[in-house]
């Protein structure tokens, strides 16, 4: 076998890369590292640099992952760069204030975490991690003044959050003036051929394009993803909005909350957050357009989808059936949590402020107000309902919370 056949044509290769991209700067230099790499058989560098600021990825962040994954079916390498060092600064990337640097413990934590939810979705066998504190850690401020040399105060302050917070007269610290810099020192390290981000993250690409290009190495090319829109149809998905669906989540809440976004927004996640075909995909549009379908069907297999890409077929199937059974059926979940009371009653907007099935009182008693409350089937109306916890009883809050109540007397 050639060299060249270890990898599949350069119009395959960019078919699988294009899909659900926003932009690639520049497509031609693309093009040529695809022809000079199926020639040579060398794999190319992709990059995707991951600050270790939380713990938990959501599909949001698997957007981008999975993209880095179709480079590495495609036979390149996929390189993950941990920010144990630039997570000390604070990525500023579309914030309107300083973000607050984190501890080395945090970090660790944090990334350990990352490792097991993206390896969900990335070969692990196949993943190059490397944490940039092996170089940035050793710069001495010599080295910090040369690479700060390399940029203008100008050129940072085209960045659309830099502008806004100088013209608003927020702070913007000097540590994360440098945060771009720093990241761009990613790329000279690795060599990378292609860097991959959101399209919050189009600057610090750039960056590094300038900062390899200073240090004599071929410019790598930026490949810009869509941040998803959560669940509400409205804002990016984010854990703060509550709008998120968890790679980690249960069957049953994947599943769930599939079923709760807009429908103007099916597509999107069929486009960017699941493996399917592209023939599938153009049929799935099609089904979209036509008003005779119900939406509602393609959410129902977008859900499967989703938890069998993330647990299995078989929790797929029983997660359907037990959303059915609860919301069409009108049944009880088989498997809910328990929870034993000291006390002998307790009011029902005490309880679920207490149980954290509502971040407030005040948002309890609007969930009352809107009929979203029942104590074994019965609708709770009254604001000062008492839940007698003398026998066993089940509380429903909202569309999916449940909880058993039990006496621990």
């Amino acid at each position: 076998m050639s060299k060249k056949n270890l990898f599949p044509s350069v119009k395959e290769q960019l078919e699988v890369i294009k899909r659900g991209t926003s932009e690639i700067i520049p497509e031609e230099e693309l093009v040529k590292k695809l022809e000079k790499s199926f020639e040579t058989g060398k794999p190319l560098n992709i990059k995707l640099g991951c600050d270790p600021t939380r713990p938990d990825l959501h599909l949001g962040h698997s957007v981008v992952l999975r993209k880095l994954a179709q480079f590495q079916k495609l036979g390149h390498q996929a390189i993950l760069i941990i920010g144990d060092f630039t997570a000390l600064i604070g990525d500023p990337s579309g914030r309107n204030s300083t973000r607050p640097p984190l501890t080395e413990a945090d970090i660790a934590e944090n990334a350990k975490s990352y490792f097991e939810q993206a390896y969900k979705i990335l070969d692990k066998e196949k993943t190059k991690i490397v944490y940039n504190s092996e170089w940035l850690g050793k710069m001495n401020f010599a080295d910090v003044i040369k690479l700060a040399s390399k940029y203008t105060v100008a050129r940072i302050l085209e960045r659309d959050d830099f502008t806004n917070r100088f013209k608003g007269g927020i702070p913007i610290s000097m540590h994360e003036i440098l945060y771009p810099l720093a990241q761009a020192m990613d790329s000279v390290a690795i060599e990378s051929d292609v860097e991959l981000g959101g399209t919050d993250q189009k600057f610090n690409l750039l960056v590094g394009r300038d900062i390899q290009r200073e240090n004599g190495i071929t410019p790598q090319v930026i490949l810009t993803m869509p941040i998803l829109v959560g669940t509400d149809g409205v804002e990016k998905m984010s854990k703060s909005y509550d709008n998120y669906i968890g790679i980690s989540d249960s069957p049953k809440d994947i599943y769930g909350r599939t079923l709760s976004i807009p429908d103007h927004i099916i597509y999107n996640y069929y486009e960017v957050a699941t493996d399917i075909s592209a023939d599938e995909l153009s049929q799935i549009k099609l089904l979209l357009e036509d008003k005779n379908n119900n939406p509602r069907d393609l959410k129902r297999q977008l859900a499967r989808k989703l938890v069998e890409m993330y647990h299995s077929k078989e929790a797929a199937i029983l997660a359907e059936e037990e959303f059915d059974n609860i919301f069409i059926n009108k049944g009880i979940p088989e498997d809910i949590p328990e929870m034993k009371f000291d006390v002998d009653k307790m009011t029902i907007i005490d309880l679920i402020a207490h149980i954290n099935f509502a971040p407030s009182k005040g948002e309890a008693r609007r969930l009352i107000q809107q009929g979203g409350v029942s104590i074994d089937g019965n609708k709770v109306t009254d604001f000062s309902y008492e839940v007698i916890f003398d026998n066993e009883k089940i509380l429903k809050v909202g569309k999916r919370k449940f909880l058993k109540l039990l006496s621990n007397k």
